[in-house]
């Protein structure tokens, strides 16, 4: 009965994949229109790569973005994962059910709300200067070391390290507790130290999920644009915030770079997304 055409998952998800389809392929119609210079709003139709020669050129902005943006999400996509890890394996020792409420609870805060947190506590005018200017750790709020608004993106990272240590160390848990005990048992009874359990035993029974988690993070940061604009500067900024630049442009065909650095962005995302379930899949 379960075999019969109507009781496939593909027909239940029909009408939700139609219209993800339409709406993605519309989008996607737009912008690669606009990327060739066709641009209604203003009646411009001729067809040109001038955006892509502009955008991809030697020395233009777009590289610098570039370079940035792979350093912030390389960064934090692998402090995230090394510290999941470790809280996971943790974590999983202890056997307790409550130990991951502040995981959730930290979830449940959007990437805006944490960013905007983390730029009240950090910055040379937030609470932890003030607070260390009255302990006398510093003479005035503006000696704090800059942690956001910085060059190196230091307070980017941090709060995507904030908020996707949570997000992965549940993934590795829900692995870890689903495994039998009996495998790090049997090696630490033949002599194996704490590390080298980790080493063997845990780390292969995780690490398809956590490569598979890992480059997620990767491509959801990749496309991130709140965080960066909220704690990036001016200059280097992420190829996000690089796109919106261009969209928020006075003169409306600058919006062809805009749509060029957008389309490249899609296709890293979902190319990272594809590796990210194949692994998921081979796992």
């Amino acid at each position: 009965m379960r075999s019969h055409p109507l009781f496939s998952p593909w027909l239940s998800l029909a009408p939700a994949l139609t219209i993800i389809t339409v709406l993605l392929g519309a989008s996607l119609l737009y912008a690669i229109a606009e990327s060739v210079g066709y641009i209604s709003v203003i009646g411009q139709s001729q067809i040109s790569l001038d955006a892509y020669r502009a955008t991809l050129q030697l020395g233009s902005e777009f590289w610098t973005s570039l370079g940035f943006s792979l350093w912030i999400n390389i960064t934090s996509t692998a402090i995230s994962s090394v510290l999941a890890l470790l809280l996971a394996v943790w974590l999983s020792e202890r056997r307790g059910n409550t130990d991951t409420l502040a995981l959730n609870w930290n979830l449940a805060f959007p990437h805006l709300v944490w960013s905007v947190a983390l730029l009240l506590f950090l910055s040379q005018s937030g609470l932890l200067s003030r607070w260390a200017a009255t302990l006398g750790l510093i003479t005035t709020p503006a000696d704090f070391p800059v942690l956001v608004r910085d060059r190196f993106g230091i307070g980017v990272i941090l709060s995507y390290i904030g908020k996707e240590i949570p997000f992965l160390t549940i993934i590795i848990l829900s692995v870890l507790r689903s495994q039998s005990v009996g495998y790090d048992v049997v090696a630490e009874n033949l002599g194996a130290s704490r590390w080298q359990r980790l080493r063997y035993v845990t780390l292969p029974q995780v690490m398809p999920a956590l490569l598979a988690g890992s480059l997620l993070v990767f491509g959801f940061i990749f496309s991130s644009y709140e965080v960066p604009a909220l704690l990036g500067v001016g200059y280097p900024r992420a190829l996000p915030v690089l796109a919106l630049r261009f969209f928020l442009d006075p003169d409306l065909r600058a919006r062809s770079e805009g749509m060029v650095i957008s389309l490249i962005i899609t296709l890293i995302v979902m190319v990272v997304a594809v590796v990210g379930l194949r692994m998921k899949d081979e796992g």
